[in-house]
């Protein structure tokens, strides 16, 4: 069981409460900016902000079965399009398979982590394919962008995306609803400055990743920076113990950690 004073903190960290409601395009690039990095539309069943959760500003946010009809579903799928448009964050589905936001300043640590895993050399034919085609032309429709490189399975395209997403080669730069829904993808490099794509240390971006997870929760359970932000367990206890041994947390049990400064 998860703390009152976890909650509490999570309930101002996360945007729970009525009075912080996550309502306009740039509440919510403020919320990504705070928190640093955020799912798109996941509830109160993972253990990380949402901004779902900020939308609905309440801890027992928990996702509807019919998406198209609840209103606070329908706005934050309005303001993730508004922002993936206005690129003032970062916006892709990461390697966990989870569409995730990020602000800028947390950008150098991720694709320093995943950038270069798997290297172009383990990208599949068709990743490759797409990858050479927006080389060329720096930003195409789906439907186009999978003729361009001769993929006919939609699955397969998917599929390609997906990993190109998940190495920090592309991303959704717009998305477009007439005359049909499609996403505009485009090379990362052609929205963010140079200087947030330049790798850092391994370690340093490890330790940043899981000081911005702390940060945001108050207190891990065991496995939680891993599944949440894909790192290895390996390389989440390295980023864990270098909280520690600043002293910005304590380890409570294995693989437990709460930040220092917060009441026990």
């Amino acid at each position: 069981m998860v703390d009152e004073v976890i909650e509490s903190y999570r309930d101002k960290r996360w945007r729970r409460e009525p009075d912080q409601q996550v309502e306009t395009v740039t509440d919510a690039e403020s919320f990504i900016d705070s928190v640093g990095f955020a799912y798109a539309l996941t509830d109160m069943r993972s253990v990380c902000p949402s901004l779902y959760i900020a939308v609905c500003a309440r801890r027992d946010a928990r996702m509807p079965r019919n998406v198209q009809k609840d209103p606070e579903s329908s706005h934050t799928w309005v303001l993730k399009d508004q922002m993936l448009r206005r690129g003032r964050v970062f916006y892709a589905k990461l390697n966990n398979g989870r569409a995730t936001f990020l602000a800028k300043r947390l950008l150098p640590a991720f694709y320093s982590v995943w950038s270069v895993v798997p290297s172009e050399k383990k990208l599949s034919p068709e990743a490759l394919a797409i990858l050479e085609v927006l080389r060329k032309e720096w930003e195409m429709a789906s439907s186009d962008l999978r003729q361009a490189a001769k993929i006919s399975d939609r699955k397969v395209f998917s599929k390609a995306i997906d990993q190109l997403q998940a190495c920090f080669k592309v991303i959704p730069s717009d998305v477009v609803y007439v005359p049909k829904f499609t996403y505009i993808w485009s090379l990362i490099e052609a929205r963010f400055e140079p200087e947030l794509l330049q790798p850092m240390p391994r370690e340093i971006a490890l330790q940043e990743i899981a000081k911005a997870y702390l940060t945001n929760v108050g207190e891990t359970a065991c496995g939680d920076l891993a599944r949440i932000t894909g790192l290895s367990r390996v390389e989440a206890g390295i980023g864990n113990q270098a909280l520690v041994a600043q002293g910005y947390a304590t380890k409570l049990a294995v693989g437990v950690y709460r930040l220092s400064n917060l009441e026990m």
